[in-house]
């Protein structure tokens, strides 16, 4: 195998999980990193307001990696640019990640992870999305700072790693998303693997929000923010998979107009407005 792998992430061009990723497909053939040069988290799908922001490129160093760039954008702004040749190079395959914090149930809108996979796949390339549960930390999502020594990377390294080498080695007929996440424990500590569906709500979900008076500012706020209980969810789905210390493996078609079986209000305004 010797394929030319784009490798980006959310987190920004200094996340041990990107390096640890890029690292760990070497085997592959010719590793370029390409990632925001800093935290996207949340940011989807978004590239972000190109005439305003201007976006710029920076060659960086990370160690063993030959070809890595930092970019002032989001990661599907590093993947759509690197797509189209701003970096004199063509690639066969997208891997995003290591993100640390899971990747699942409804959380999948909104993760610049799988945005970048997402984007990739828009390009006509295979993006392969790659997270990590992380552990003493009670919200879905991206790991704080002090937890982020807990992330055991080697772990979810590896099966990336050989779910990318099968994907090289027996590639989807078509330009395809899949969604990995990886219990945050030691390898032979995992229980196996499933393929997913997508949950219906993350683990644990925002229960609600209001202002808060900022101190000092007037009529300014903060927003105080407070979660729901973490919610068990069938094993058959991403969320419960990774709770149940599986790996899960989802594979995330593109957004298809849904079928109608009756007509509604909107289709009556419409037919008001222009016949």
């Amino acid at each position: 195998m010797n394929v030319k792998i784009l490798v980006t992430n959310d987190d920004g061009i200094d996340s041990v999980g990107l390096h640890v990723l890029a690292r760990s497909l070497l085997d592959f053939g010719e590793i370029t990193v390409a990632a925001p040069d800093q935290e996207y988290s949340g940011a989807g799908a978004a590239i972000g307001a190109l005439h305003i922001s201007r976006p710029e490129v920076h060659q960086v160093k990370i160690d063993d990696i030959e070809k890595a760039w930092a970019i002032s954008g989001p990661p599907a702004l590093c993947v759509m640019y690197a797509t189209r040749g701003v970096l004199e190079d063509s690639f066969d395959l997208v891997v995003s990640g290591i993100n640390p914090g899971s990747n699942v149930g409804n959380s999948i809108y909104h993760s610049g992870t799988i945005g970048a996979a997402f984007t990739a796949r828009n390009a006509g390339i295979t993006g392969v999305a790659v997270s990590q549960a992380v552990t003493g930390w009670g919200v879905e999502g991206q790991g704080i700072e002090e937890v982020l020594k807990n992330q055991l990377w080697d772990t979810a390294a590896e099966v990336a790693k050989t779910a990318v080498g099968a994907v090289i080695s027996d590639p989807p007929e078509e330009p395809a998303v899949l969604n990995i996440n990886v219990p945050n424990k030691k390898l032979n500590e995992l229980k196996g693997w499933r393929y997913t569906e997508v949950a219906k709500r993350s683990t644990r979900s925002m229960k609600n929000a209001k202002l808060e008076p900022k101190p000092g500012h007037e009529n300014s706020y903060r927003v105080e923010m407070s979660w729901g209980d973490p919610v068990t969810q069938p094993v058959e789905t991403d969320v419960g998979a990774v709770m149940n210390d599986y790996v899960s493996l989802t594979w995330i078609n593109s957004l298809d107009a849904a079928p109608l079986d009756r007509k509604g209000k909107v289709d009556q305004a419409l037919n008001s407005l222009i016949g």
